[in-house]
């Protein structure tokens, strides 16, 4: 009976300790994932995925890494300009992670392009672009797993921040020299320099109070028109059509059009002001006047109700 007993529990303890072939077969399915993802990233920092990858390797288990993905739409009948410049940045901090110490297999970067993928577009309910989501080795992804892009912009360093804080996987962001700045910097200052030494006995165009007031005003309608607000921020210029489908352009026409209407109400200003302190005859002054007085009144009119339109909760009266 001892006999029986010990052989009872020898056999218990030999098919406890023996994976079964479930597990088996998982393991090796997690290992031809792992291999496939670590093959892809040794030739591209950043992997490019369609519907049937994107199912296969991330949404279907099992699945022991991080991989952070990038929605895009970088096609140029899309016209996203601030795609290609996340896009850039994208690829510096995955080439940074790639070529550093911190390059291993619990972290992936990944990229879906809105033509190559507008199923797992669909499947995400996703009406915009560019947007960064960690999908975490375990569990679905939570609301700090998408990240803040009109919060925090697309810079690399940014973006290495956040994927710090949701993979615990730190990236030293490495940028590629640059030299566009420097060397536009110095023609610039070549082209002022050639221009003084060409005119040196003549300087007075430096103490033109019309070229000093064009340029400043050429400034104050840039910056106030949202390219800067564009530039810091990053707001997705992308949206998709709910109805159509198709992805559009709302952001750089907005700005567009805000920089126009600017312009005009300036113009507007600037020929109220001649048609006051200008020396020409009545008649010229008074088509001034008018001309102003329609510019103002009706660019500004039109200001307000497209601000009134897009930001109801602000009393435009």
């Amino acid at each position: 009976m001892f006999y029986k007993l010990l052989i009872v529990v020898f056999l218990a303890v030999s098919l406890q300790g023996t994976p079964s072939d479930g597990q088996k077969k998982k393991e090796t399915l997690l290992s031809e994932k792992v291999s496939q993802m670590m093959e892809w990233a040794s030739k591209r920092a950043v992997i490019r995925m369609n519907g049937e990858k994107f199912r296969r390797l991330i949404r279907a288990p099992p699945r022991n890494y991080s991989v952070v993905i990038m929605f895009t739409a970088l096609q140029p009948q899309r016209q996203c300009a601030v795609c290609k410049q996340a896009d850039e940045e994208y690829q510096i901090l995955a080439n940074s992670w790639r070529y550093s110490n911190a390059f291993t297999n619990r972290i992936f970067f990944a990229t879906v392009d809105f033509d190559e993928g507008s199923d797992v577009f669909q499947m995400l309910n996703m009406n915009s672009a560019p947007t960064f989501i960690n999908f975490p080795a375990k569990g679905k992804p939570k609301r700090a797993d998408t990240y803040e892009l009109q919060v925090r912009g697309f810079a690399a360093e940014q973006l290495a921040r956040w994927v710090a804080d949701r993979t615990d996987v730190h990236i030293r962001v490495i940028r590629p020299p640059n030299y566009a700045g420097p060397l536009m910097l110095g023609l610039l200052l070549a082209f002022i320099g050639s221009l003084a030494y060409l005119r040196r006995n003549n300087l007075e165009f430096l103490f033109n109070k019309n070229v000093w007031a064009f340029s400043a005003l050429c400034f104050v309608l840039f910056m106030t028109s949202g390219q800067m607000w564009n530039h810091i921020r990053g707001p997705p210029y992308a949206h998709k059509n709910p109805n159509t489908g198709q992805v559009v352009s709302k952001t750089l026409t907005s700005r567009a059009f805000v920089y126009f209407f600017y312009a005009a109400v300036t113009l507007g200003m600037v020929l109220l002001h001649e048609a006051a302190t200008s020396d020409l005859d009545i008649g010229k002054r008074k088509i001034m006047c008018v001309a102003g007085i329609g510019l103002v009144v009706l660019f500004f009119s039109w200001l307000l109700s497209i601000f009134r339109a897009k930001y109801h909760g602000y009393p435009y009266r």
